[in-house]
């Protein structure tokens, strides 16, 4: 086994491959939702993870291709998310008129692994690139038809629901949440964007500020 970042639990040679694929992508997650597509190295991935940059291009080849992968984690942890959510819905376990609130509910959770909504966000940034903008769009496209045909919900309201969607991830993009120190037009837009669940925002926001980058 190998240690190289006692921070981080490394990854074993008996563990299952499954399992290794997903502590790795995890860190890639991590790592590309802080220093974006291309601050990022496979090389600071690899220490994030505790193995070595040559064990991270076997088992993933290309940084491009490693970024794809964790898009593709990222849209199924949503898609799971949502489907839930609308599962609970047709179950009769929550009222139609909560849909709305509660998926917008269940996307804001999602902010406690922030490196899922911000390797989203760094996914549409990168939309000029071939492969990483076709899956891009094919996701943003996967998730607009999840919401209008599967949780049935009108086409308008869908772009409204996407269109906040955005703009929390560009909060927390811009980094608003660690440095807004009190602003109070800053409080307003946060309180509106995250609700209730302000106060665990921030306190995400503060725990990730003190970790390595």
């Amino acid at each position: 086994m190998t240690n190289d970042t006692p921070s981080d639990p490394p990854i074993r040679e008996r563990m299952p491959a499954a399992e290794r694929r997903e502590l790795i992508l995890g860190h890639a997650s991590a790592v590309f939702g802080r220093r974006g597509y291309s601050g990022t190295t496979t090389e600071q991935i690899a220490q994030a993870a505790g193995i070595s940059q040559p064990y991270v291009v076997r088992m993933f080849g290309t940084k491009e291709k490693l970024f794809v992968e964790v898009m593709e984690r990222a849209l199924g942890k949503l898609i799971v998310a949502f489907r839930e959510i609308i599962r609970l819905r047709d179950s009769g376990e929550i009222a139609s008129n909560e849909l709305g609130a509660r998926l917008g509910q269940a996307y804001v959770d999602l902010i406690e692994d922030r490196g899922i909504l911000m390797s989203l966000m760094q996914g549409f940034i990168q939309g000029h690139d071939d492969v990483i903008g076709r899956r891009a769009r094919a996701g943003f496209l996967e998730i607009y038809r999840l919401l209008r045909d599967e949780a049935g919900i009108p086409a308008d309201d869908v772009r409204g629901f996407l269109a906040d969607g955005m703009l929390i991830n560009t909060l927390l993009a811009i980094g608003m949440p660690d440095n807004f120190e009190g602003d109070e037009a800053a409080t307003e837009l946060m309180t509106l964007s995250f609700g209730a669940k302000l106060d665990a925002v921030l306190c995400v926001a503060s725990e990730q500020s003190t970790r390595p980058v």
